[in-house]
């Protein structure tokens, strides 16, 4: 062991001194954080099957909205051709939508860009989080309001059913390989 200062359990705590660092290089091992790092990828943690079974009714029960809409046509004839739905507010609530996935993506993409994960928080939680809430809010509020006609209070579990399947989807959706971003040493 090279040295270090006792503690209460009988150990001890290795301390860096400032001659270690102006030595030239004779402690390798405190010089460890400054080395580059070879890009790994870190395997996410496996799920459990409690898990997988959610994400798999999440999807099924997704399906079966969209697939059987109101017993009759599916949902996607539904949204183009029924005249019970409020056409506005059906609308706006899919631009909402819209504007929403593409905020999504732009502060993804614009994340990668940095390096500190106090840096990529700062970002999301300043400048799009409330935002991003809001208009998913708003959004949800005229579509319940636009296919309330169809499906009266059901109109709710369907759109947040719909929404958890989405969320359950989207993070498997990758646009484009990432490349390792370049060796640079470090200054911590």
């Amino acid at each position: 062991m090279s040295g270090g200062t006792p503690v209460g359990g009988g150990g001890y705590i290795r301390q860096r001194h400032s001659q270690g660092y102006a030595s030239g290089g004779d402690d390798l091992e405190d010089d460890a954080c400054s080395r580059p790092q070879p890009f790994a990828l870190e395997s996410p943690r496996s799920k459990t099957w409690v898990e997988i079974l959610e994400n798999v009714l999440w999807i099924a029960s997704a399906v079966f909205i969209v697939y059987f809409g109101d017993r009759h046509s599916n949902m996607i004839h539904l949204l183009l051709h029924d005249a019970r739905i409020k056409r506005m507010p059906l609308y706006f609530g899919m631009l909402g939508i819209a504007v929403n996935i593409i905020i999504i993506f732009y502060e993804s993409m614009l994340s990668w860009s940095m390096r500190r994960f106090d840096e990529k928080w700062e970002l999301w939680s300043i400048s799009a989080l409330p935002f991003i809430t809001l208009l998913g809010l708003i959004s949800f509020g005229l579509l319940s309001f636009a296919l309330w006609p169809i499906w009266g209070f059901l109109t709710l579990p369907l759109l947040f059913t719909l929404f958890m399947a989405c969320l359950v989807v989207f993070p498997h959706l990758m646009i484009i390989k990432f490349r390792p971003q370049s060796d640079e040493l470090r200054i911590d």
